[in-house]
C-alpha cells in the first residue's frame, strides 16, 4: 500500500494520529482532517516526527460542507472521527448522534459522490454490549447498552446500508479495547499508569471485574492497513483484537507489577457506569481477519504496557492526571 492519496478522519486523536504516520511511512499521501478550534491545535500530529508532510485541514465532521471538500480527489478515507467518551454519553447524547451518526453520513455520501475507492468505518467492540457468547465473532448480536454504543452500532448500520445500496466500497473495522502511547488519561490503562505515577498507591477505578480484550494501538493500526489493501474485506465486517481477556482487577496489578509497586484499588462511584449499561465481558473471535488478510497481533499485552508505561513517563506534564474528566 502507497502512492495513494489518504484522508484520515479524526486525524489528531490517539489511534489516528499513529494512523497518519504509518501511512506516511508506507510512501501515501495524507491529509488530515481536525476538529476547528480557536488554538489551532492539531492534536497529537503537533508531536508528530512527520508533521510537515502531512496535509492538515481543520473542520467539523457535522459539516457536510466541510466533509465534502476534503474527501474530493481521495483514494481512501479512513473515518475514525467520532465522540467516544462512554461516560460522557450519558450526559449529552444530541451530541453524540450529531458527530457519531450525521458525521458518518457526510462521509458516506462525499464517498459516494466522488467514487471514494475505499472507506474505512471504525466501529468498536462495544456494539456488542455484554458477551452472549464468547469469543465474539462477527454474527454476535449487537446489543449496544450507552448511548455511545448505539450511536455507533447505527454509523455502522448506515454504512452497510450504503454499501449495499450504492455500492459504495465500505469495510467495517471493530477493535477491541485499545491501548497506547497517546491514549487520553480518562481511559483504563492511563488512568492507572498515570495515578502510579503521581505517587498514589490507592488507586481510583469503577468496576474491576469486568473483563476486556486489549490490543496495543500499533497492532490495530497494522490491521486497519490489511483491510485497505484486500478487496476481500469490502462489505465485510472485521475484527482487531487479541482473543484473549483480562479483568480490570489483574490489568492494574499487571501494570502495577510492571511499574515495581504494590497498589491497593479504592472504588470510585463516579468513574462506574450504570449497572444495566455495564458491559461485563469482551473478548474477540479474530480467525475473520486471519482467514482474509492474514492479519494477527504482533505484541504481548506485557510489552504493549511497557511501551506505554515509558511513554507516559516521558508524558507527565501533558495530561491534568488530578482531575478526572469523564
Amino acid at each position: 500500500m502507497k502512492n495513494l492519496k489518504v484522508l484520515v478522519t479524526g486525524a489528531g486523536g490517539f489511534i489516528g494520529s499513529h494512523v497518519c504516520e504509518s501511512l506516511l511511512k508506507m510512501g501515501n499521501t495524507v491529509k488530515a482532517l481536525v476538529h476547528y478550534n480557536s488554538r489551532n491545535s492539531w492534536g497529537w500530529l503537533e508531536q508528530s516526527y512527520y508533521l510537515k508532510e502531512i496535509q492538515i485541514v481543520t473542520g467539523d465532521i457535522r459539516d457536510f460542507d466541510t466533509v465534502r471538500e476534503v474527501s474530493q480527489k481521495q483514494d481512501v478515507i479512513i473515518h475514525l472521527a467520532a465522540l467516544i467518551g462512554i461516560p460522557y454519553s450519558y450526559r449529552t447524547q444530541d451530541a453524540y448522534v450529531a458527530t457519531n451518526i450525521n458525521g458518518t453520513l457526510n462521509i458516506l455520501k462525499a464517498a459516494r459522490e466522488y467514487d471514494v475507492k475505499r472507506v474505512i468505518h471504525i466501529s468498536t467492540s462495544e456494539v456488542y454490549g455484554t458477551a452472549q457468547y464468547v469469543p465474539i465473532d462477527e454474527r454476535h448480536p449487537i446489543n449496544p447498552q450507552s448511548p455511545y454504543a448505539a450511536t455507533k452500532a447505527s454509523a455502522d448500520f448506515l454504512a452497510l446500508a450504503f454499501q449495499k445500496s450504492f455500492g459504495t466500497p465500505v469495510s467495517i473495522v471493530r477493535p477491541f479495547n485499545n491501548y497506547g502511547p497517546r491514549q487520553s488519561a480518562r481511559a483504563v490503562v492511563p488512568t492507572i499508569i498515570t495515578q502510579i505515577l503521581q505517587g498514589k498507591r490507592m488507586i481510583k477505578l469503577g468496576s474491576v471485574d469486568t473483563t476486556r480484550d486489549m490490543v496495543y494501538v500499533k497492532d490495530t493500526v497494522n490491521g486497519i492497513i490489511k483491510v485497505i489493501e484486500s478487496e476481500n474485506t469490502i462489505g465485510e465486517i472485521v475484527h482487531i483484537g487479541t482473543n484473549r481477556d483480562i479483568s480490570i482487577y489483574e490489568l492494574a496489578m499487571l501494570i502495577a507489577s510492571l511499574m515495581k509497586c504494590m497498589i491497593q484499588i479504592e472504588y470510585d462511584p463516579e468513574r462506574a457506569r450504570p449497572e444495566k449499561s455495564e458491559v461485563k465481558k469482551l473478548i474477540a473471535d479474530i480467525t475473520k481477519i486471519k482467514n482474509i488478510v492474514g492479519w494477527e497481533p504482533s505484541m504481548t499485552l506485557e510489552e504493549g504496557l511497557l511501551e506505554t508505561i515509558n511513554w507516559f513517563q516521558d508524558n507527565k506534564s501533558v495530561f491534568k492526571t488530578d482531575i478526572y474528566n469523564i
